[in-house]
């Protein structure tokens, strides 16, 4: 696999790294926001990924500061349901295949995972964070739910308390407490975190891969029917005027003002 240039609106970089294979977000002058652009070529990269044999393990980087900041705003402009429950089910696919890839997936993450990114994160199978990284799952400044599985993902990892304090407050979470409450499986120093998720690839390079591939698909059961409901449910939040008003007040840099309409 070679290092794919950058679109305007984002790509992945591929790198070969012994049994493992290394996607990077490449969509640094928006912290590596997961534009559509971006979604498609990480999905087109882990299917090249999961059909060749000798791949054993993918790791998930960011280029940059940044593993991600999560969607881009400034083209989440909704103007019905339709085009809505379209542009989820585009990401949802992606959402699957990370949960049905026949090869473990490991997410390496350097400053900030923030909403969709935090998401991206945990549909991996493991997550190495570096000292210095933060989580933060921000949807419901936006007048959002917190989508690609996190409503999954999140509780299956810290607990359904812990879920909701995180998604509810929108809170921020240094790397040591993510490491504490289960967020993230393992921390590396500050710029280290592709050299760790690296080892962690050799490590289940050791495994069985059959293995791995027939433990995920059953861990995956369940997703789909999670993944229909939050279709449904976000369509309809992207058309309110609470993410109108979110929106806005995130682009306009000021507190929002939601009147739950």
């Amino acid at each position: 696999m070679s290092a794919a240039a950058a679109a305007p609106q984002g790509g992945i970089r591929q790198e070969r790294r012994g049994d493992a294979v290394v996607l990077s977000i490449d969509h640094a002058a928006r912290r590596n926001a997961l534009s559509l652009p971006v979604r498609q070529a990480l999905l087109a990269a882990l299917r090249e990924a999961d059909a060749d044999p000798s791949v054993r393990a993918v790791v998930i980087a960011g280029e940059g500061a940044h593993f991600s900041a999560g969607g881009d705003l400034s083209t989440m402009q909704m103007s019905d349901v339709a085009t809505a429950r379209d542009r989820l089910a585009q990401s949802h696919e992606l959402v699957r295949t990370l949960a049905r890839l026949g090869k473990p997936v490991i997410a390496a993450v350097e400053g900030w995972a923030a909403g969709a990114g935090l998401s991206l994160a945990l549909a991996c199978d493991l997550v190495v964070g570096a000292e210095s990284s933060n989580y933060a799952a921000s949807f419901g400044k936006v007048g959002l739910i917190g989508d690609l599985g996190l409503l999954r993902n999140l509780p299956a990892r810290v607990g359904a308390g812990r879920a909701r304090r995180i998604l509810f407050h929108a809170e921020s979470l240094p790397a040591a407490e993510a490491l504490a409450i289960g967020l993230i499986d393992h921390l590396a120093p500050a710029g280290q975190a592709l050299d760790e998720a690296l080892r962690q690839a050799a490590r289940l390079a050791q495994v069985a891969p059959l293995s791995i591939a027939a433990s995920k698909a059953l861990m995956a059961d369940g997703l789909d029917a999670l993944l229909d409901r939050e279709r449904e449910l976000q369509a309809l939040l992207f058309l309110s005027a609470d993410h109108a008003e979110g929106r806005a007040a995130f682009l306009e840099k000021r507190p929002p003002r939601f009147q739950g309409k």
